[in-house]
């Protein structure tokens, strides 16, 4: 890969952007004399074309890392499924195609496991992607990426990470991921001496994946990652934990005495979306991962620390 190269990361303030940003900045992820641009929501509204050409042209990137979404938990997207669908189409197209006329030599796109179909086989794999045909789904989006891959040949790929949590997450108790949701509500009923409710039975289990692991890893996949076909980025199928056992680490590292009950009345979602890390490991076998309890309790800190902004 010839140096320097200049960096844009779309969605640079969010969970995986921060993440990226930390690994650039305190762990020596920056090369010298790369330049790394970290775009929020305020730089450029990449629904709308002009804006993201605009941005493209400003800082003519010869690389991107595409994070840019509209997300939320399950929830959220049940409630406002085609909204979700609508503007992430339009956020895809948009970076994709500007990149493209632009001549940026390399997109690395963050997908998610949601893109597989409820009905499968597991563990699921980057095989499966291919023969996604679900409309239901609001992360369909993404697979206008993929085609744009395979369409114009370019070392444009893709990343897919189950379950990401970690400093600077959504922690909002209605619209936030599960983990982050969670440890707010149980900060909370700590504060307040209640039982912390959990929505659903407890019994899903999920893969879950901490910040900058996924920031380690994206930045290996836009520097040495030569494939066009996606690749999971995930802990293994023996790290997959049950939200009861996720709220238990929770509660122990907020030091919650209180009594945890779960509303069976609500959604559990897919009760497993279990994926292989095997094509990841091949490249990368001595990855080490933070391992979920210490993920958990750093998260936590982080939560307790910047809390009147991370709670809302």
């Amino acid at each position: 890969m010839d140096w320097p190269m200049c960096v844009l990361v779309t969605g640079g303030s969010g969970l995986v952007g921060k993440a990226i940003e930390h690994v650039v900045q305190k762990e020596g992820g920056k090369h010298e004399g790369e330049q790394w641009i970290f775009l929020s929501s305020t730089d450029a509204d990449l629904v709308d074309v002009g804006q993201t050409r605009a941005v493209f042209e400003k800082y003519r990137p010869t690389h991107v890392i595409h994070l840019a979404a509209k997300v939320g938990g399950l929830y959220l997207h049940m409630r406002e499924n085609l909204q979700f669908l609508r503007d992430n189409i339009k956020i895809n197209d948009n970076v994709l195609q500007t990149a493209h006329d632009m001549g940026v030599t390399k997109v690395v796109s963050c997908l998610s496991s949601c893109i597989f179909p409820d009905k499968t086989t597991y563990p699921i794999d980057e095989t499966m992607v291919s023969s996604f045909k679900s409309l239901y789904s609001p992360n369909v989006a993404p697979l206008n990426m993929i085609l744009f891959f395979w369409q114009y040949g370019h070392r444009y790929t893709a990343v897919i990470p189950t379950n990401v949590f970690g400093p600077y997450d959504n922690f909002n108790i209605e619209n936030g991921h599960v983990l982050s949701a969670l440890i707010n509500k149980t900060y909370k009923a700590k504060k307040e001496g209640t039982p912390v409710n959990v929505c659903g039975s407890g019994a899903p289990r999920r893969q879950f994946i901490y910040s900058l692991d996924v920031g380690r890893l994206i930045i290996w996949v836009l520097r040495e990652y030569e494939e066009i076909d996606p690749i999971i980025v995930s802990v293994g199928e023996e790290d997959e934990v049950s939200i009861k056992e996720a709220v238990d680490m929770i509660a122990q590292a907020l030091d919650f005495k209180g009594k945890i009950q779960f509303d069976t009345t609500l959604s559990d979602g897919q009760m497993k979306k279990t994926a292989c890390n095997s094509k990841l490991r091949r490249y990368l076998p001595d990855f080490t991962f933070t391992p979920l309890k210490e993920a958990i309790k750093m998260t936590c800190d982080w939560f307790m620390t910047n809390y009147d902004t991370a709670r809302t």
